[in-house]
């Protein structure tokens, strides 16, 4: 299925869950796919205002900005996710995140 088709599918579902977390970051991952960078990171940022606790999303998000050139903001990003990772318990994703920052550091 082509990106077009599947924020189509995933619009679709928006409309009965706007909020589902899952469904946004997904929707997010198309669009950026797409080129639509803009769009894709508001919704990403917009997720974690929502829920601070998707975790998944502070790697992602970081990994954009630092694409952009804004490194500060995917510094702070990633800082932020690896503070719900601690609390989370979530080792893996915590490594990955502190990996992110230290290539910045590099």
């Amino acid at each position: 299925m082509i990106s077009e088709e599947r924020i189509k599918s995933l619009l679709q579902l928006l409309k009965d869950e706007p909020y589902d977390p899952f469904l946004n970051y997904a929707l997010a991952l198309e669009y950026y796919k797409l080129g639509e960078h803009s769009k894709a990171i508001n919704l990403i940022e917009t997720l974690l205002v929502r829920d601070e606790n998707y975790l998944g999303a502070y790697l992602q998000l970081g990994n954009w900005y630092e694409s952009a050139g804004n490194i500060e903001k995917a510094r702070n990003t990633y800082t932020t996710g690896t503070k719900i990772a601690r609390i989370q318990g979530n080792r893996k994703t915590l490594s990955e995140l502190e990996e992110a920052i230290f290539l910045l550091d590099d």
